[in-house]
């Protein structure tokens, strides 16, 4: 699969609103450990609400603005921090592309290097603070390097190096949020920020590698 179709684009946003959800208990499990607990329930419900707008909406003209619903409808409701990033997590990166009925490993990777620009002017995190951007930027990375694949092998050296980065933050010290007060206390637990853009990752290339179904 080369590139995906604005429906495939479509189911593939679904696909990954319906992995974050169903993986709401384990996001709150890591979260609970040095967060407040409430990131499965924020995510889950962001998604919730991103899949029933796509749901409801029968015609795209461009690929781009499947991403900017999604990103619309989390950043409405989920609220908080986490609203504002993981909202622009798609809403960011698909502003300014140009429009196109297809989504190719380059565009693709292009989207997510926007995103990652403002999911950090936005939150003020760099690698090693023990935040999503842990995750995000070496896929981003990865991404870049490797677009020229295909979608696939693109997709698969992301999601490795996201959880790599989920790994890392096991070791950090964390910046920002209620875990910035635990000290030493948060080393040894994952960010959960992390994980779920690690999850979402996953997502896509397992919606990739069944082709797109």
């Amino acid at each position: 699969m080369e590139k995906l179709s604005i429906e495939q684009v479509k189911e593939m946003l679904i696909y990954v609103a319906d992995r974050i959800i169903e993986n709401k208990p384990y996001l709150t499990e890591i979260d609970s450990a040095i967060g407040d607990g409430d990131h499965g329930i924020g995510m889950a419900g962001g998604m919730q609400k991103a899949k029933a707008k796509l749901e409801a909406q029968e015609s795209f003209d461009s690929v781009y603005d499947i991403f900017a619903m999604a990103g619309k409808a989390m950043l409405m409701s989920m609220g908080g921090a986490s609203g504002v990033i993981f909202g622009s997590l798609y809403l960011a990166g698909a502003k300014g592309m140009e429009p196109g009925t297809e989504l190719t490993a380059e565009d693709l990777a292009a989207m997510e290097r926007k995103s990652l620009e403002a999911v950090k002017e936005r939150g003020k995190a760099s690698v090693g603070d023990k935040t999503m951007v842990d995750a995000l930027e070496p896929a981003v990375e990865a991404m870049e390097a490797a677009c020229h694949k295909g979608l696939l092998e693109m997709l698969k050296e992301a999601e490795k190096a996201a959880y790599q980065g989920v790994e890392n933050t096991k070791g950090q010290l964390a910046k920002y949020g209620r875990a910035k007060s635990l000290l030493e206390r948060a080393i040894g637990h994952q960010d959960a920020g992390a994980t779920s853009v690690a999850i979402i990752f996953r997502s896509m290339r397992e919606f990739v590698e069944k082709g797109g179904k």
